[in-house]
């Protein structure tokens, strides 16, 4: 099974969006670990929505909290302790798009992180970027973290109205793989998803 872990530079940076293409693309299944904010909606049920082929799965959430919170404080508020060691993959043998909740260092628990849930789950690394006041920093942060916990980075999405200097610092400096950029849409739909997936189709012949 091939897994694809889709992280982001911080929260709200269109991690959804990335995740409903790439499952799009790959006819890939989709995984979300952890959920936060369930009282208002699920990623899951969104990218069910904006996904169109027959063949891609979606599997249930391992840890479901209501509250739009960090998760570790989300699940302090159900009295409930987030462990890296009780979640385990979804049984599949398709590739599995596993999509995270906000940034790298977003606290599950006391001592355990987001990024250690890539690290247990041996994914490749799609990281999402988003042009903001301070995302370049984000950015290169994001990315030293994964290299020095030796993570595969197979590369990076940007997502949103394009800024060419940012980009172009960004990639100097990290000298990754462009896997493809998504436009800021006024409103997703599932045409819109299956367009960018198309673009995104040659990652089925892309090295594992």
């Amino acid at each position: 099974m091939r897994k694809l872990f889709v992280t982001g530079i911080g929260t709200d940076v269109g991690k959804t969006v990335v995740s409903s293409v790439l499952v799009e693309a790959l006819r890939a299944d989709y995984w979300k670990p952890v959920q936060t904010g369930s009282f208002f909606s699920t990623d899951t049920a969104k990218v069910q929505k904006w996904v169109s082929n027959s063949e891609s799965k979606f599997h249930p959430e391992g840890y479901m909290l209501k509250q739009y919170m960090s998760p570790h404080a989300a699940a302090e508020l159900e009295d409930i302790e987030i462990r890296l060691s009780e979640l385990t993959l979804p049984a599949t043998d398709n590739t599995l798009i596993i999509e995270g909740a906000g940034g790298l260092m977003v606290p599950l628990n006391r001592t355990e992180f987001m990024i250690d849930m890539i690290k247990q789950f041996d994914a490749e690394v799609v990281l999402v970027i988003q042009n903001y006041l301070g995302s370049i920093n984000h950015t290169l942060l994001s990315i030293d973290a994964l290299k020095n916990r030796g993570l595969k980075i197979l590369g990076v999405v940007f997502n949103g109205a394009p800024h060419q200097l940012s980009q172009d610092i960004i990639m100097e400096y990290c000298q990754l793989k462009v896997l493809g950029r998504i436009n800021k849409e006024k409103d997703l739909t599932p045409e819109i998803i299956k367009n960018y997936a198309n673009e995104f189709e040659y990652l089925q012949t892309v090295a594992v």
